[in-house]
């Protein structure tokens, strides 16, 4: 995992500055998912490791299973993938793209893993925590774990907030072992 974040982390940076001079940030989030959603395909990618193509026919390939949703520098940039043989590193690509739109955009996704399902109004007050605390914009989704038996997660970046009975549970446990 960390040796394909380090090969595609050059790549979605360069997008990211192409995608921030054009000011198209959402125009390339789009269609990097896209790229990447096509790359995950099983068939596509036995076609993409055949030996039995060259570089730009893969490209001619990937960019023609794309359609008309990538543009002129998408597709330069997924035949630069393709020359490069990196078209398997796009989902990492993609993923690493959004984290650098969200941060330019002074966005944060946080998730929280509740026990029980979360009201409107306890999302609300979530977020509105979240925001204050971290002084961005937070977009919060939530999902219910029942194996937490109570209480919640909240992930947001590196902040990880454990509230949840288990982890309470976990923490007393070492304290009486110490």
């Amino acid at each position: 995992m960390a040796e394909t974040t380090t090969i595609a982390r050059p790549y979605a940076q360069a997008a990211f500055e192409l995608a921030r001079a054009e000011n198209a940030l959402p125009v390339w989030s789009e269609m990097l998912n896209l790229a990447a959603a096509v790359a995950h395909d099983a068939q596509l990618a036995a076609l993409l490791g055949s030996p039995r193509l060259t570089r730009s026919q893969i490209a001619d390939l990937f960019v023609g299973v794309c359609g008309t949703h990538l543009t002129a520098q998408g597709q330069n940039f997924i035949r630069l993938l393709a020359d490069n043989r990196r078209l398997d590193v796009l989902t990492e690509i993609a993923a690493l793209f959004q984290v650098l739109r969200a941060e330019a955009e002074g966005v944060l996704e946080a998730e929280m893993v509740s026990a029980q399902p979360v009201s409107d109004a306890q999302r609300a007050q979530i977020t509105a925590a979240l925001k204050t605390r971290l002084n961005r914009e937070v977009t919060l989704t939530v999902r219910t774990d029942a194996s937490l038996l109570g209480g919640a997660i909240i992930r947001a970046g590196d902040l990880v907030i454990d509230g949840s009975a288990r982890g309470k549970l976990t923490k007393l446990a070492v304290a009486l072992n110490r």
